[in-house]
Formats: C-alpha cells, sequence, structure tokens
C-alpha cells in the first residue's frame, strides 16, 4: 500500500511500481498533481479514451467497467495516423 503522494516525485514512484507490478507495455502519461485531466475528461466512473496526437479525442467508452468496449478501443488506437 502507498500513502496519498504528495509531490510529483512520488507521484512517478507509485507509477512507475504499478507499472512494473502490472507488466503494462503501452506508454502511459501520468496527471499532474491537481488532477487536471481527470477532471477534464470527467473519468468517473472509469472510461477508455484515446487521444490523438492533436489532442482530439477520437474515442470515449461507456461508463466502466460493464461499459468498456475493448475491442473499440483497440480499433481506434489501431485507426491512428501513423500506426
Amino acid at each position: 500500500m502507498f500513502d496519498q503522494p504528495k509531490t510529483m516525485e512520488e507521484r512517478v514512484s507509485v507509477a512507475q511500481v504499478c507499472i512494473g507490478h502490472l507488466q503494462l507495455a503501452m506508454p502511459m502519461l501520468l496527471d499532474d498533481m491537481r488532477n487536471s485531466t481527470d477532471l477534464a475528461y470527467a473519468a468517473l466512473p472509469e472510461r477508455l479514451y484515446v487521444v490523438g496526437t492533436d489532442g482530439t479525442v477520437v474515442y470515449k467508452s461507456a461508463p466502466g467497467p460493464f461499459g468498456f468496449d475493448v475491442g473499440g478501443w483497440e480499433q481506434a488506437i489501431s485507426d491512428l495516423p501513423g500506426r
């Protein structure tokens, strides 16, 4: 268990442990300490998003976990230009 991170360095350390433990291979982004991305995308309950390199949301799932369409999410990633 981890205490709530109070600095960005602590947040990075927790994220690195989680990525390693879960063996996640895809690129990950870390929200800032104000959780600006979480607040901007209103991801409560959880949602799956695909955001293009220009910042445009190209895929947004229904609320999870029951609304997750992993196949649709993977297809949206595959459809990104340059993939």
